[in-house]
């Protein structure tokens, strides 16, 4: 039983990969893969361990260092004394030094300079976390745009097999109608070169189908040269009645540039006042313990190990640095002010970007209206004109150029329906909605 159900997993493995891709998947994979979402996902961990690493400075510091020194050999200490009749010895010298030191520091005031990049980091931790939605969503729209063009691709190649399908039709009942004297040699011929046109085209289809499913398969981390699937999705051509006044107040609030340029600008104002943190005197605690061999505070010296500690309040203040706490906040300042001002740069072009892509809808509904009009009378013109062929009632050429016209206002039917399937999208990126 173990091998026959290892056996159909084996089988039905290839189908599972070979299954039609949905856009929901697409995205789904192709997020999962995505480089550049890496990297955005880096930089969160970079700046998560920054706010740790400012965010430890604030707390206790311990450390410990050991020694060891080998001394020369020197005379021991004598004193002489009147009337002794030989030096007095105090003290043997300590040849060998051994010393082992526990240190404990704790800031107690630093002029508000490490909670200030406390708070600092934490808001370039939230802008790295909005940058990231952001990124998510230009990577959702690379695959969503390469999901449409791929179906584009192939829906062209379809229309082109179509019309080679037709040509070939009507080439046979021409070559009839010669048999029974009914159309020309010409007649056969202009067909005949219309279907090897027809081919071309359908060779040049094919490449763009290959070329559409290899950027698809790069941009949701597939093989180049895998053999890709998409599932057939219905493109929804009703008319949209959007405000351009609400999209760009909308724009304004919910696009992540914005939101993530608002933290930067509020860890540009923590970090001008932790450069005027230096105008301040910082005061500390620290601790020591030692557990030296000889302890130099106990005397006389005893080639013996001794353990004391001291502890204390200690304030250290710059008086004079030669401009260098100024230059400091200057330079925080204006990264401040260039800030703010890009941001008011970033407001005018996403309303100018807001504002392209609700008229890029506008022309995309539009199109796909007048184009679904010119299809119906385009095929209505097409089966009239084959009924008067087949009834010898209109020529070749007259056949000819009506499958021309009917293919060419599929393909711009075919062309605006994806443009406006993409437009809708690309509307609701600009104005700051998921897409994902």
């Amino acid at each position: 039983m173990k091998k026959i159900v290892i056996a159909l997993l084996f089988f039905a493995a290839p189908l599972f990969a070979q299954s039609p891709l949905t856009i929901e998947k697409a995205l789904e994979l192709g997020l999962k893969n995505s480089k550049q979402l890496m990297i955005s996902k880096s930089k969160i961990e970079e700046a998560d361990a920054k706010v740790t690493e400012v965010g430890s400075q604030m707390l206790p510091n311990l450390s410990f260092s050991a020694n060891y020194t080998k001394l020369s050999d020197v005379k021991p200490f004598e004193v002489n004394i009147p009337f002794a009749p030989a030096p007095i010895k105090i003290q043997d010298p300590v040849l060998n030094n051994y010393s082992f030191k526990l240190s404990v520091h704790q800031p107690l005031f630093t002029g508000f300079k490490l909670s200030s990049l406390k708070n600092a980091a934490e808001y370039k931790l939230k802008s790295e976390e909005i940058t990231l939605r952001k990124d998510i969503n230009e990577e959702a729209m690379k695959i969503i745009s390469s999901f449409w063009n791929l179906y584009k691709a192939q829906r062209l190649d379809s229309l082109v097999s179509e019309s080679i399908t037709a040509i070939e039709n009507h080439l046979t009942d021409t070559k009839e109608f010669l048999k029974n004297g009914l159309v020309t040699k010409n007649d056969v011929l202009k067909l005949e070169v219309e279907l090897s046109e027809a081919k071309v085209k359908k060779i040049e289809a094919e490449n763009g189908v290959r070329l559409a499913r290899m950027v698809f398969n790069k941009v949701v981390g597939l093989e180049l040269t895998n053999e890709t699937k998409i599932s057939n999705e219905e493109i929804n051509t009703a008319a949209i009645d959007f405000n351009y006044n609400e999209l760009a107040s909308e724009a304004v609030k919910q696009r992540e540039e914005i939101q993530s340029l608002n933290y930067i600008i509020q860890a540009g104002g923590e970090n001008i006042t932790a450069s005027r943190s230096g105008w301040f005197p910082s005061v500390f605690l620290y601790g020591n313990f030692y557990y030296n061999r000889p302890n130099q505070r106990i005397l006389p010296l005893e080639d013996k190990f001794y353990d004391t500690w001291d502890a204390g309040v200690g304030v250290s203040w710059t008086l004079w640095d030669w401009g260098n706490r100024s230059s400091k906040t200057i330079q925080s300042e204006q990264q401040v002010f260039r800030a703010k001002k890009n941001l008011e740069l970033i407001e005018d072009g996403i309303r100018t970007e807001v504002y392209k892509s609700y008229l890029d809808l506008q022309s995309a509904i539009e199109k796909v209206e007048l184009n679904e009009l010119t299809v119906k009378s385009a095929e209505d013109s097409y089966k009239s004109t084959i009924e008067k062929y087949n009834q010898q009632l209109v020529s070749s050429t007259e056949l000819i150029d009506a499958e021309t016209i009917l293919f060419k206002v599929r393909t711009n039917l075919l062309i605006s329906m994806v443009d406006l399937e993409l437009a809708k999208i690309e509307l609701k990126k600009s104005v700051g909605r998921k897409i994902y």
